[in-house]
């Protein structure tokens, strides 16, 4: 409100006359200093005058002129400012009590201080003013300013006293009413107000200043075609000041006349109070621009309000949403819509506002709170509303497209009336195919269970058939999938379905699992005959060639690994060398030593290449080419040290010189076995041979006294070890596997170093292990792994690392891991190795290694999606903690495409951060938007989400958008303290920035 209170009292008043324009003519006479001084204090020389009354003062036998002197002398102290002016005053009238001028002394000080404008000092001396001795001009002019006085120090009650008994008066009276009626408007007593100012006849009163409160006052009394034209009669005559009110009440008046057109040039020359607007004055010019259809203008108004918190800023932030709706601007929206439905000014809007939400969190998916949460709380909030029918449909919907099957499948299963059978065997279904993919195999046969017995569309039937087959068959319950696959097969519908193209490749493990071999070969050939997907059909040529293989069909075998060689896959090393053996099941040695020559050269860097070694070496001695036998056996032994083969190759070796009598070679090799192979079943077999060695050379003592400085070798009765291991063998066969536990941990109390501890330690770690009680399992896989090469190595050694690994105990696993990359036959346990210490060494901050493996990882060949995007995430998080962005960036978008889960939202939130570093800002909104949507689970990366959405809506210029946003983040994630404290962080400096320019705007709230 303006306010020109000071400039209009002293227009009235005028200068302070001369407090003594003429003295008594003896002073002429008798004290030419007095007159000199009166003249300087006359012209405003106070300074000057003062010194010379006080010379009259203390030299001047006359008692007036010395009184008279002393009443100067305070006078200009007074004006001079100068300390201890007051109490000069006092004195004067204490020791001067018969003075002429005792009795205006007060007066004259307090009229001083008023004309000053020093209100409460005017009032400090008007309060000592003895009233009974003024005129009754002097009367008028007293009340007139004391009143004033009382108004200019807040005391408006005291006042209206004072002022109330000048309204009469002919000088003071127009100005009385005026403040009497401006006093009442303060008050908010418009009546009483206009009453006052409609007394007021002083044109000169009239013209100034009441055109505008006049305005205002009509404005507030909602006569708003008077105040218009009030407001613009004032207009040319206003300053610049007084023009922004006036366009204000003008525009404003528009706008309640539901003028919109006519109200916006106004309320855009409205300059704000210091420079700032309002929440209200940004809702009144975003509401015209909304009810003229303009959208954008509309926006930008509204999305000024910001944390606003009543009923303007609920009916704003609505008409904000539906800007944006207008504008297919929808997370935008959702946000608006969300602020109006927190509020309850107008239950209306309210809930307009949260079904509008509702169905948007449903449309584009909520960062906030799921969406099932947000309709579950609509129907608890409205539950009679004439839109329950469509809520309901929608939060099942919900589940389903928010990928929350279990949440759909507990409230279906509670509440079935909310969907239709079909539907229920859908959601059980995809919740089914859920839990296979998180390896929940038990859980997954459950969920398909309940969607065939819900079953309403036959082609969901067999699609819940099959995934129930492939459930099966990974919880190793081969009889049942092949049941579940046989109802696959007999479904009308199957082959509509995509699971259909892998059915025979599927039937066709399981027929091979089961030892079924004939009919998988057969089921292996329909696949080939129909399949176009190249790895897969390598894959069931390999296989169809082992099912002859098994079957001693090697002619048919070497058909199928040819058919395998002939394609693109990548395990044509197995083919060639399962062909070369099948040539020597087939009496064609020659061939087979041919293939197995050939095969070193084609695949030098085969994992297989140490069988084919081996097996070329056996077969050069069975051909009686001796020589050239010792020689690839030699060449296994000195290029493959690692391999579980190498042992053999020297026990074969020693056979070889023992067959041959080379006796003395022979034991070469055997002691070679037990020194450096110790405790595994090769050194058995070499001691044993190495027995009759000793036995046939006479030298049995030599023997004896070699033989006691085994510790893996005990001079036992041989029969009673084998019968207490055959013993517990036997209940493991019958599987009765309590006891075969008990019998093998006796055995190994009995026998720790028998001639079957390595096996027995092997079984108890895998019947342990199936028991799930992997820790007593461990044990004995280490006890397998530690003894060396073994054909239970590689596998005990693997279980070592995976126990470790699911305990997320990586510092103990790596060096595990490392030993089986190092000596792993099998590529799935090098790749299995390498993905894990990726794994480990990036929980272990080292970084470089990290990478190194994940590139390793990556460079396998048939490795799936889930292993791809483990490896590109480890690069791309290594990355970003060496603060290599351009990589990071690289990965994360290769993961993009083949994640799940939260690897995909973590790689969602990069891509969205990504952009927002290049100023893509409505790009890195559209993916924290699919981030919301899609997985809402998990929060963590929702919440940072948000905070860059904030980030990307203020440079945007939508400060409501990112202020909301992180209000909502602080409210929400309190289990995230860090995304927490980023958002008051960044709350706080848009909001710091806002302020500027908005009155309404707290930066701490």
């Amino acid at each position: 409100m303006l306010k020109k209170k000071t400039a209009l009292v002293l227009s009235l008043f005028g200068t302070l006359h001369l407090l003594c324009a003429q003295e008594s003519k003896i002073y002429t006479h008798d004290n030419r200093e007095y007159q000199q001084a009166l003249t300087l204090y006359n012209n405003e020389q106070f300074q000057a005058a003062q010194a010379i009354f006080e010379q009259v003062q203390n030299s001047t036998k006359d008692l007036e002129t010395e009184a008279n002197s002393a009443y100067y002398v305070a006078n200009a102290a007074v004006r001079l400012n100068q300390l201890g002016a007051d109490k000069l005053m006092e004195d004067f009238v204490t020791n001067y009590p018969t003075s002429t001028k005792r009795n205006s002394a007060y007066a004259d000080v307090a009229e001083y201080y008023f004309e000053t404008g020093k209100y409460p000092y005017a009032l400090k001396w008007y309060k000592k003013v003895d009233q009974s001795s003024l005129s009754r001009s002097e009367m008028d002019k007293f009340n007139f300013n004391y009143g004033y006085a009382l108004y200019s120090s807040k005391n408006t009650t005291e006042a209206e006293k004072y002022l109330n008994k000048v309204t009469t008066s002919p000088v003071y009276g127009s100005q009385a009413k005026y403040y009497l009626g401006y006093i009442s408007y303060e008050q908010n007593d418009y009546d009483a107000a206009n009453q006052r100012f409609d007394q007021i006849t002083d044109q000169k009163v009239l013209e100034e200043k009441l055109s505008y409160y006049q305005a205002d006052l009509n404005f507030k009394l909602g006569k708003f075609e008077e105040a218009i034209a009030l407001a613009k009669k004032q207009l040319p005559k206003a300053d610049r000041a007084e023009k922004s009110e006036l366009s204000k009440i003008i525009g404003e008046s528009y706008f309640n006349l539901n003028q919109f057109d006519n109200a916006i040039p106004y309320l855009l020359e409205y300059k704000g109070v210091n420079g700032k607007w309002s929440n209200t004055d940004y809702y009144f010019l975003g509401y015209s621009y909304y009810k003229q259809g303009d959208f954008n203008n509309a926006i930008q108004q509204f999305n000024k309000i910001i944390g606003g918190t009543n009923s303007v800023s609920q009916n704003a932030y609505y008409h904000l949403a539906e800007c944006y709706l207008e504008l297919d601007k929808k997370p935008e929206a959702l946000n608006a819509f969300r602020n109006a439905s927190q509020m309850d000014f107008s239950p209306q809007i309210q809930k307009d506002a949260f079904l509008n939400y509702a169905r948007l969190s449903y449309e584009i998916g909520n960062a906030y709170e799921n969406a099932p949460s947000v309709l579950t709380n609509y129907l608890e909030k409205y539950p009679k509303d004439e839109h329950t029918a469509e809520i309901q449909e929608l939060l099942v919907d919900s589940y389903i497209t928010s990928r929350n099957f279990a949440g759909a499948m507990d409230l279906l299963e509670k509440n079935k009336s909310y969907a239709s059978k079909a539907t229920y065997q859908k959601v059980a279904f995809y919740r089914g195919v859920e839990l296979f993919v998180s390896a929940d195999y038990s859980g997954a046969i459950n969920a398909f269970d309940k969607s065939i017995g819900s079953a309403e569309d036959p082609k969901f039937k067999a699609r819940a058939s099959f995934w129930k087959g492939e459930a099966e068959f990974n919880s190793n319950k081969f009889n049942e999938a092949l049941k579940s696959y046989t109802e696959f097969q007999k479904n009308p519908h199957a082959k509509s379905t995509s699971e259909s193209k892998d059915l025979d490749y599927n039937l066709a493990y399981t027929y091979f699992k089961l030892k079924q071999y004939t009919s998988a070969a057969t089921s292996f050939n329909n696949y080939v005959a129909s399949s176009t997907d190249t790895d897969k059909k390598h894959d069931a040529y390999l296989r169809l060639g082992d099912s002859y293989f098994v079957s001693s069909k090697y002619w048919p075998a070497i058909e199928a690994y040819n058919s395998a060689l002939d394609d693109s896959g990548s395990e044509k090393d197995y083919a060639a060398f399962q062909k070369a053996l099948s040539y020597g099941f087939v009496d064609r040695v020659a061939t087979k030593i041919e293939e197995l020559n050939s095969f070193v050269t084609k695949y030098p860097k085969s994992t297989l290449k140490d069988d084919v070694l081996f097996e070329l070496a056996n077969s050069y001695v069975r051909a009686n080419k001796v020589d050239e036998g010792i020689r690839i056996y030699d060449k296994l032994i000195s290029e493959y040290k690692g391999s579980t083969l190498v042992p053999q190759a020297i026990v074969r070796q020693g056979l070889v010189y023992y067959n041959s009598n080379r006796n003395e070679q022979a034991l070469a090799k055997f002691k070679t076995v037990v020194r450096d192979y110790p405790n595994t079943q090769e050194a058995i077999q070499a001691v044993t041979t190495a027995k009759l060695i000793y036995v046939d050379l006479g030298r049995v003592n030599e023997y004896a006294e070699w033989v006691r400085g085994l510790d893996f070798v005990e001079v036992t009765d041989t029969e009673l070890d084998n019968a207490t291991y055959e013993s517990a063998d036997q209940k493991k066969l019958e599987g009765n596997t309590e006891q075969a536990i008990r019998g093998y941990e006796g055995y190994l109390k009995e026998f720790p170093k028998g001639i079957h501890a390595l096996k027995a330690n092997f079984n108890l770690a895998q019947l342990y292990y199936a028991k799930g009680d992997k820790d007593k399992a461990l044990n004995f896989y280490k006890n397998v792994a530690d003894r060396g090469a073994s054909e239970y190595a590689e596998q005990s050694l693997t279980r070592v690392c995976e126990i470790y690994v699911g305990k997320g105990n990586y510092s103990t696993a790596i060096p595990f891991l490392e030993k089986l990359e190092r000596t792993a036959n099998i590529q799935q346990n090098v790749t299995f190795a390498q993905s894990n210490l990726m794994k480990g060494y990036f929980e272990q901050k080292d970084y470089n290694n990290t990478i190194s493996y994940a590139e390793k990882v990556l460079a396998t060949a048939k490795i799936d999606d889930r292993i791809k995007s483990d490896a590109q995430i480890m690069i791309a998080r290594s990355a970003i903690k060496t603060n290599n962005e351009e990589r990071a960036k690289e990965a994360y978008a290769k993961v993009l495409p083949i994640a799940s889960g939260e690897l995909a939202a973590e790689a969602l939130y990069y891509d969205a951060y990504f952009k927002n570093k290049a100023q893509d800002f409505e790009a890195s909104n559209t993916s924290v938007q699919k981030l919301a949507k899609d997985y809402s689970a998990y929060k963590e990366w929702g919440g940072k989400g948000l905070i860059l959405m904030a980030k990307n809506f203020d440079a945007l210029g939508d400060a409501y958008q990112a202020t909301y946003i992180l209000d909502s983040v602080i409210a929400n994630f309190s289990q995230y303290p860090e995304i927490v404290a980023s958002a008051k962080s960044e709350a706080f400096r848009i909001k710091s920035k806002e302020a500027k320019s908005n009155s309404s705007v707290n930066p701490e709230n």
